[in-house]
């Protein structure tokens, strides 16, 4: 398989799972309404180490810019890739994000409140304060690249690093994505947020571009920093 098939795929593996969960804890009579966070951010955790359980062999399951770019800096990385791999991570987002637009066909026009439609396929702030929702997707980029660096270079069991990077989503998820909705991905949010201003989902708003520019310049910032910090420090 072609590495840039495999980033598609398992991107929109990772979008599919991720975004499914917060579909089905947010619109209305869904089995799964009012999950809550928890529920949230352990699938996002769980999407991610199957979505690397399935492609990494592959492309290495990058499935996010930010991680892309990262390595590419860290020079573990071609950057005659970066482009490609970064094209297939936005149209397996996309891709993803309109599978759970379909799967949920039913709920878009049960649920009244187009935020909540809005929440299901990107991230927003709980206070829009742009400097402060840039510095909190710095923040939680850089531990997830840092954290990715760091498994890396541990001898672990055959096949258990996948699930120990799904750990560390999760607790980023808990610990520090309560402010923003904890994108820590560009394409993760850039790519379902296209998908909902394109698609024709029942009673949706805006798809609130005014916000769109955080959650990809802060992971982008968020895991170069993460990358020369790895570089000097380890």
């Amino acid at each position: 398989m072609s590495p840039y098939v495999a980033e598609i795929i398992g991107t929109a593996i990772l979008i599919l799972f991720g975004d499914g969960v917060v579909a089905g804890s947010l619109l209305r009579h869904s089995k799964a309404e009012n999950g809550g966070w928890v529920v949230i951010t352990f699938a996002w955790g769980l999407a991610v180490a199957v979505a690397v359980y399935a492609v990494g062999q592959f492309s290495g399951a990058h499935l996010n810019p930010a991680v892309t770019l990262a390595l590419a800096v860290s020079g573990d990385f071609s950057w005659s890739q970066v482009p490609g791999y970064i094209g297939a991570q936005m149209l397996g987002a996309f891709i993803g994000g309109v599978l759970v637009w379909l799967h949920y066909l039913p709920h878009w026009k049960a649920t009244s409140d187009p935020g909540l439609k809005l929440a299901v396929f990107c991230t927003g702030p709980a206070i829009r304060s742009p400097g402060a929702n840039l510095i909190s997707e710095i923040i939680g980029t850089f531990i997830l690249v840092l954290g990715i660096m760091a498994i890396g270079a541990n001898n672990f069991a055959d096949g258990v690093n996948p699930l120990i990077v799904g750990f560390l989503v999760v607790v980023i998820g808990m610990s520090l994505g309560g402010t923003t909705g904890y994108a820590i991905n560009p394409a993760r949010d850039l790519g379902p947020r296209i998908a909902h201003f394109l698609l024709p989902v029942a009673g949706k708003g805006s798809s609130d571009w005014a916000y769109a520019p955080i959650p990809v310049i802060g992971p982008i910032i968020g895991g170069i920093l993460a990358a020369l910090f790895y570089q000097g420090l380890f």
